[in-house]
């Protein structure tokens, strides 16, 4: 059975880590170089204009340019990236609507294995 992910027509902020989400972890420290993980591009193209992309990584600022250039080569959209934070866990916080609608959604994956599940919009 294929997995969907049911969300409300509402636009979406979307939080994605870099390393191991989006990227091969530590792949820029391992290879001398990143490498995108397959369908990650897809999946982030695939995302509505209307919706914003964030991107986190523990990356220390000193790697923040080559990471920005790689990103933009490849095509990588986002509308903030956030460089140096914790290596620990990433909490979403966040309010349900009146409706019972939840308005935070978390996943995780596999580490260098993207697979997300198939965004339907209908809530």
């Amino acid at each position: 059975m294929e997995e969907k992910l049911v969300l409300s027509t509402l636009p979406k902020t979307w939080v994605f880590d870099l390393d191991g989400t989006l990227l091969k972890h530590n792949g820029y420290l391992l290879d001398g170089m990143d490498t995108l993980l397959p369908g990650a591009s897809e999946y982030l193209q695939a995302i509505p204009d209307g919706d914003k992309v964030i991107i986190f990584t523990a990356r220390p600022e000193e790697y923040k340019e080559m990471t920005l250039d790689f990103l933009k080569r490849h095509g990588i959209r986002y509308d903030e990236i956030l460089f140096n934070m914790p290596a620990g866990e990433r909490i979403v916080v966040n309010d349900r609507k009146p409706s019972g609608l939840d308005m935070a959604v978390a996943m995780n994956m596999d580490r260098d294995c993207f697979f997300l599940p198939e965004v339907v919009r209908e809530k």
